[in-house]
């Protein structure tokens, strides 16, 4: 099998394992519709008593949570994407094994989180979204050209999740134990992404930091090319360059960590 045929065999074996847990993909579903109700009459009451915050109404307000909740699974916007299974192998020393693959690390696991970034969003994130939809007002474009753009900056949102989480990641080889970084992971994710509150609805200084940063790129940027806030170009471009970005580092990074690696235990 050649080099090229192997990543995309690696994304739908990684599909296809995500695909075997039905019982924990429908609690997720359940969850995420139900924080999503939570979250939406929470926006509710804040937009009724801020009209325009942030620059949308209440249906794009709406129509945001809805978005980040059919995306919050499939951007692991929380942790709990490859990171884990690499930062794992890493502590146990399986990583000698994917260094002798005759593959390029970083693209073998991109391909396996982009297998199960697809599995989760549409075996978890779909529901919620189609339902936020069908009960509540929202915003949802109905130009064919709009949803287009949207799937680029979807596709550009998750190199750069997963650039974030594989940096991230590649940190055990010098701590060894990855349990304060899925920490620190899970805070600057939920906070830097949006997932909280939209990133335009922070204050002054605070809002122009946190939309500059490669989180923006995973929620607010594609949420804004949904709702028409922000012209498309740009919008890739943002992505673009954090995602080249992100993974040059990561490359270098991953040279660093395995220029001489210490298998544990020996």
């Amino acid at each position: 099998m050649g080099p090229w045929r192997v990543y995309p065999a690696v994304a739908a074996g990684a599909f296809r394992r995500y695909a075997t847990y039905r019982v924990a993909t429908a609690a997720g579903v359940f969850t995420n519709t139900v924080f999503g109700l939570i979250l939406v009459y929470t926006y509710l009451a804040l937009w009724e008593a801020r009209p325009g915050l942030g620059g949308y109404d209440q249906a794009q307000a709406v129509t945001y949570v809805w978005l980040g909740q059919a995306l919050f699974a499939m951007l692991a916007v929380q942790g709990g994407g490859c990171e884990v299974e690499l930062m794992e192998r890493i502590r146990t020393g399986d990583i000698a094994v994917d260094l002798y693959r005759p593959v390029d690390l970083q693209l073998w696991w991109l391909a396996n989180d982009v297998g199960r970034a697809v599995f989760q969003l549409l075996g978890r994130g779909v529901i919620p979204f189609v339902f936020g939809a069908l009960v509540f007002p929202s915003a949802l474009p109905d130009r064919p050209a709009v949803w287009a753009a949207f799937l680029l900056a979807l596709l550009l949102a998750l190199v750069v999740s997963f650039a974030i989480r594989f940096l991230f990641a590649l940190s055990a080889f010098w701590l060894l134990d990855g349990q304060g970084v899925a920490q620190a992971l899970m805070v600057t994710g939920l906070f830097c992404s949006g997932m909280t509150l939209p990133l335009n609805a922070f204050p002054g200084s605070l809002g122009e930091v946190v939309q500059a940063l490669p989180w923006a790129a995973q929620l607010q940027v594609p949420a804004d090319v949904l709702m028409g806030e922000t012209a498309p170009l740009a919008a890739f471009a943002f992505q673009a360059v954090w995602a080249v970005a992100l993974l040059a580092a990561g490359r270098l990074l991953q040279s660093a960590a395995t220029r001489r690696v210490v298998v544990q235990g020996g």
